[in-house]
């Protein structure tokens, strides 16, 4: 079987419009949630790119975008140091369950070492059982947090 070469980089403003739609295909036909509208992506794509709250990185392969991740910047009082939050890890479905996958998420533990931040952290949705097998494959270690939220 053949591989397609793969490319895995930051993004620049020149991938706005297929973030916005490889957003709305994660959003929408993954998550299944109403898709935001599309002047909110747009000003959050651009608020990352200036890379002061977080920093998007798109997966290529043919010069199509194939996926992406997002890491937001916080701290951690515990630590008393930075860290950053993987809130995105997507890949279209033919991508899942392959090395482009353990690459991508290499990429986001990369980045983060490499720029000085403490740890990444990140939540999978509990009936996402197949992220949690990735996770676990990984080597990745489940916190003992529980999640709220007001809407």
């Amino acid at each position: 079987m053949e591989t397609v070469p793969t490319v895995i980089r930051q993004a620049t403003t020149e991938d706005i419009e297929a973030l916005i739609t490889i957003m709305n295909e994660y959003i929408g036909d993954f998550y299944q949630k109403p898709k935001p509208p599309v002047e909110k992506l747009y000003q959050l794509i651009t608020s990352l790119l200036q890379g002061q709250a977080g920093v998007q990185f798109v997966v290529e392969q043919q010069q199509q975008t194939v996926g992406f991740a997002t890491l937001y910047f916080s701290y951690s009082s515990i630590k008393a140091d930075k860290v950053t939050i993987m809130n995105d890890l997507y890949l279209q479905e033919h991508l899942r369950d392959t090395e482009v996958e353990v690459q991508l998420f290499k990429h986001c533990q990369t980045y983060t070492q490499d720029h000085g931040f403490a740890h990444m952290s990140w939540v999978a949705a509990p009936h996402n059982t197949r992220a949690h097998r990735f996770f676990d494959r990984m080597g990745c270690t489940k916190i003992d947090w529980v999640d709220y939220m007001i809407v």
